[in-house]
């Protein structure tokens, strides 16, 4: 194992900037205490246990590992006696022939190296990870599983503030729910699911009945990873409590049910959708958090480049027209036209959206919440926002003919209408809406601007690893490898800052097409998708493949996400 040419605390200083008085004073008081140095900075809370073992796997060129969402194999811990390996703060990882992976909370901790391997007749390779991961993990393996279930729960007495509420209902505070847990063991498993998909920034938490079991994933940066399960015996009730939640008919487990409710806790308060579908084993449960905080306050905060920014901003900038949203579902339209909106929003503009559903509440802004069973379409909706005197008219989709004719003619008398469209890229926003009926002339005159996006997956800043990639890799992917000379590429390993996922946080890639005079001339004679992309791509137009290498140019991801996410055009 060899160690790095710099200090432990360098790398410390690395991962954790610390401030020279307060190490200088905890050193010196290290010192007096007779107390190692980063035992005192974690228990002073300078410095995290994350922040400590990465350092640590730094300083003696280890791999971290995070365990939170890691299965040790069947059998490994039985290597050695249960009380050996909590004597150790060890964990058993894998085995290969001889050679042994385990990880460690203290590899500084040679005697406890040379007694693990001595008791497994086993070739060690150590890697580091959190002391409190590690006992978990080893509770885990060596208590009954309904323990576990309690220790998974225990925690939440002590998250402080923490309250759910629904419109109409008084707010609840949920510490007093769950300060008898022979009570209410119920709202403790719901609340314990709703306080860790926030906590691992999860979009959408699925409760899925199984024949014999409850499985529980959430969906991080786009990608569902499952969670510890909560016993089968309680998913009636569990469903039950979601529904009280969300306001939702308890007693009606044959159709599907929509609701939403509020959560306070970690510090935020976030709007939670919940959607209820009846399933062979019971009723399937998703529900979607939706975290105004993670809005983007503006265009700038999207992350365009230059040329993109300028264009969207020029459209933006425009007295009426069109701006269209183009991508699959989950790629973040909503999320691009809110900032719009709120680049946008003044007290002297007047602006409307009609949604479905209306997913962020956002201060300053008429909200309308299309309701099919009532009549209430976006086309119906559309008609009577126009009576009222609007600067600014968001429709949350163009599903059809009349809508589609009904948002056209308002870009064109006057209005600055936003809307999306499920298109693979931005000409195709064109072909769509001709498709629907609108005549080419009217687009030419009203559409300001399309958009293509498609959200990447960010590599962990912390453990990325470089890597060289095969001329053949690229060709085969229709790459051509002089757009990449001189990359330096990278690939995910994982590590305790990302729980082991190799990828924290997302991006957009935007393709932006602004409509120019040779586009209008190509709209008129003919308004086919390839035929208004070679034009926009001779006018400067990157698409989203180009958008998709320029992040891999720069380091930020891998070229499996890009591939993943954007075609070869």
């Amino acid at each position: 194992m060899k160690t790095s040419s710099r200090s432990l605390m360098d790398c410390l200083k690395e991962i954790r900037p610390i401030e020279a008085d307060i190490f200088m004073e905890a050193e010196k008081e290290a010192v007096e205490n007779n107390t190692p140095l980063e035992q005192l900075l974690i228990e002073q809370g300078v410095v995290s246990d994350i922040d400590m073992a990465l350092a640590t796997a730094e300083y003696l060129d280890l791999r971290p590992i995070a365990l939170t969402s890691f299965s040790a194999e069947a059998g490994l811990i039985d290597l050695m006696s249960k009380e050996k390996w909590k004597e150790f703060k060890a964990l058993p990882i894998s085995l290969m022939g001889t050679r042994l992976t385990i990880a460690m909370a203290d590899p500084f901790d040679i005697v406890a190296r040379e007694n693990i391997a001595s008791h497994t007749k086993m070739e060690l390779v150590p890697l580091v990870a959190m002391r409190k991961e590690i006992e978990d993990s080893l509770n885990a393996l060596t208590e009954e599983p309904s323990q576990a279930l309690e220790d998974i729960l225990k925690d939440m007495a002590e998250e402080g503030d923490v309250e759910v509420g629904q419109e109409g209902l008084e707010d609840a505070s949920l510490d007093d729910m769950v300060e008898n847990a022979g009570e209410a063991p119920v709202i403790r498993i719901v609340n314990s699911i709703l306080i860790e998909a926030l906590r691992k920034g999860a979009s959408d938490i699925h409760v899925e009945p199984m024949e014999k079991t409850v499985r529980l994933r959430n969906r991080i940066d786009g990608v569902l990873y499952e969670s510890p399960s909560p016993p089968k015996n309680l998913q009636n009730a569990i469903i039950s409590r979601l529904k009280i939640m969300s306001q939702l008919d308890i007693a009606e487990r044959r159709i599907p049910q929509d609701g939403r409710f509020k959560i306070k806790a970690l510090g935020k308060e976030v709007d939670v959708r919940v959607s209820m579908l009846p399933t062979v084993h019971g009723e399937k449960v998703v529900m979607r958090i939706l975290d105004k905080t993670a809005l983007a306050p503006s265009l700038d905060a999207l992350g365009l480049d230059a040329v993109s920014q300028d264009n969207f901003t020029y459209a933006l900038g425009q007295p009426y027209g069109m701006i269209l949203v183009t991508g699959p579902t989950g790629s973040g339209k909503t999320t691009t036209l809110y900032s719009a909106l709120q680049e946008l929003n003044e007290s002297g503009t007047n602006i409307i959206t009609t949604e479905n559903p209306v997913e962020y509440q956002l201060e300053g802004i008429n909200q309308v919440q299309i309701n099919p069973a009532v009549g209430l379409t976006f086309a119906s909706a559309l008609r009577s926002i126009l009576r009222q005197d609007p600067d600014v008219v968001m429709v949350g989709e163009i599903r059809d003919g009349e809508t589609a004719t009904i948002a056209v003619e308002a870009a064109l008398t006057g209005h600055m209408v936003l809307s999306t469209l499920h298109t693979n890229d931005a000409a195709g926003a064109i072909a769509r809406l001709t498709d629907m009926g609108i005549e080419p002339f009217m687009l030419a005159s009203s559409v300001l601007l399309t958009q293509a996006q498609r959200l990447y997956r960010k590599l962990c800043p912390v453990c990325k690893r470089e890597i060289d990639i095969p001329l053949e890799t690229l060709q085969k992917n229709r790459i051509d490898p002089s757009l990449l000379e001189g990359t330096q590429f990278y690939q995910k390993t994982g590590c305790p800052k990302c729980s082991g996922i190799g990828y924290k946080g997302r991006g957009a890639l935007m393709e932006i097409l602004l409509i120019n005079e040779a586009i209008r001339k190509t709209i008129l004679n003919n308004p086919e998708a390839d035929a208004i992309s070679k034009i926009a791509i001779e006018s400067g137009m990157r698409t989203l493949r180009d958008a998709g290498l320029e992040r891999l140019r720069e380091g930020m991801t891998s070229i499996e996400e890009i591939m993943r996410v954007t075609s070869e055009h």
